[in-house]
Formats: structure tokens, sequence, C-alpha cells
């Protein structure tokens, strides 16, 4: 029987507890995942470079067994036909989400057929998390703790104090 392949495109800026508790259960069904950090010409305003986002998700799944970390460009079904995964998971928080993804699947299925979208819903404690929150969040000095794991806070403070020029520890 072939492997089943998945692939977890996203643009993880940065990567959240969200984000590893969908490739922990996309783990569980799959015999690898490819989490790809996608290089969007559309999202310019990266905080981090796609090398640092690889290297925050290595971090973060670095005990998971069946995980690879990439990155591409272009159309996340022709990633998906180059690794031969037969999935791309995506991940639903709240109602917006199922009209994004639902536009996306239908898309993504005329442009590869052999590719099916499986969507998975965030567990409650997930359910609001967003990098770009996270980010505003951090920004503001408010605590990120319950949204990321410790070395992603780390570095997401350090990168804003950097922008901003300010002190990297979040309000008492």
């Amino acid at each position: 029987m072939p492997k089943r392949i998945a692939v977890y495109p996203g643009s993880f800026d940065p990567p959240t507890l969200g984000h590893l508790d969908l490739i922990q259960r996309a783990a569980q069904l799959f015999d690898e995942v490819i989490v790809a950090v996608a290089h969007n010409a559309d999202k310019l305003q990266s905080l981090f470079s796609v090398e640092e986002r690889i290297e925050m998700i290595r971090e973060m799944v670095n005990d998971l067994q069946g995980i690879e970390v990439s990155h591409f460009t272009g159309l996340t079904v022709d990633f998906a036909r180059k690794n031969r995964a037969t999935a791309v998971i995506r991940g639903l928080r709240v109602m917006s989400d199922f009209e994004f993804e639902l536009t996306m699947a239908i898309n993504n299925h005329k442009l590869n057929p052999e590719v099916e979208t499986v969507c998975l819903m965030s567990n409650e404690p997930h359910l609001f998390i967003s990098s770009r929150l996270v980010k505003q969040i951090a920004a503001l000095g408010g605590a990120i703790d319950s949204y990321v794991i410790p070395h992603v806070e780390e570095r997401l403070r350090e990168k804003i104090a950097k922008q901003l020029g300010t002190d990297i520890n979040p309000a008492e």
C-alpha cells in the first residue's frame, strides 16, 4: 500500500499552538505530513523569513514522527503533486474560514482532482488563535504564552522589539 502523504500549507508567521494541534492530529491520519511554508507574494509583510518559520516549526515538531517541514511557491496542488501527496490539510476555526476553505478546495480539485482537501476542526482552545492576532498582542506587550510555544514567543518578542526598538518583555 502506498504511503498516505498530506501537505499542510500555510504562512505560519508565526507558528501557533493551533498549527501544532493540527499537525499532531494530521500525523495520526497520514503516514507523512509535509508542513509546507508558503512564500506568498500577497503577504509581503511577513514578520519572519521563510527560513525562520521553517526553523520554528522544526523545533515545534521535533518529537513527532512522520513530519517533514519544507517550503514552496506557487500553487499548493502543484507542490502536493510533486511530493506525491493525496491530501491537503486545512484548519477550520470559525464559520468565515469555511467559506474561504470551500472556495479553495473546489478550485484545488479543479486543478488537481487527485488531491483531496481534508478540513480539521480546530479544538476549542485554538478556535480564536491566528498568527496575525498573536503578533498584535505581542506588539502591544500582552501575554502570548497560551498561543505559542516558549521558543516561538521568545523569537517573536525579539523580532518585534528589534522592529519597534523596545523591550522584549511582556507587560507585567
